[in-house]
């Protein structure tokens, strides 16, 4: 419901400041939770039907996309980049795991304030900023789900490989 009537050129301008206002406000609290928020919780959990990512590889096609998705963690000092691997450690993937949790989380609150958005625009605009909402944060999430359902199949190898070698040194094996 429009409360207010504004010409084209302030609603252009007063939704790109709200939407930057949005995204970097969201980003600044996600980045400000504790890392303790974001363990493998419903939220996060990689679900069978995405069969390891290769749901999101089969059907969104991500490795012919995902190279030309900006990283915003460039944006602020603590964040995290995930653009590409660093290391290839267990401290480094869980941390590389959690940080893409903490970024679906972030684009997954960017989407509801869309709705806000119908208080100063029409309705035909309003349905615009969810479509932005929607085009700019979703795949995105999908994004995050792919590369952690990788990340998390390497790390399980990896754990794997670990007891195995821990094992055989002790004579264990």
């Amino acid at each position: 419901m429009q409360i207010v009537e504004l010409s084209y050129l302030w609603l252009i301008i007063i939704n790109i400041l709200a939407w930057v206002f949005f995204h970097i406000g969201i980003s600044v609290m996600t980045l400000k939770m504790p890392d303790r928020w974001f363990k493998n919780g419903w939220l996060y959990k990689i679900r069978k039907w995405e069969q390891n990512g290769w749901f999101w590889k089969n059907y969104f096609r991500v490795p012919k996309w995902k190279a030309v998705v900006p990283d915003g963690a460039k944006l602020f000092k603590k964040g995290f980049e995930k653009t590409n691997l660093r290391k290839y450690d267990l401290s480094y993937l869980e941390t590389f795991i959690l940080e893409s949790r903490r970024a679906e989380l972030t684009h997954w609150l960017c989407i509801p304030p869309a709705i806000l958005f119908f208080l100063w625009n029409p309705p035909w605009a309003g349905w615009i900023m969810v479509a932005y909402a929607l085009i700019v944060n979703l795949p995105i999430i999908v994004l995050q789900r792919y590369n952690r359902a990788r990340l998390e199949r390497v790390m399980k190898r990896m754990k794997k490989s670990d007891r195995a070698t821990r094992d055989w040194k002790r004579g264990t094996l």
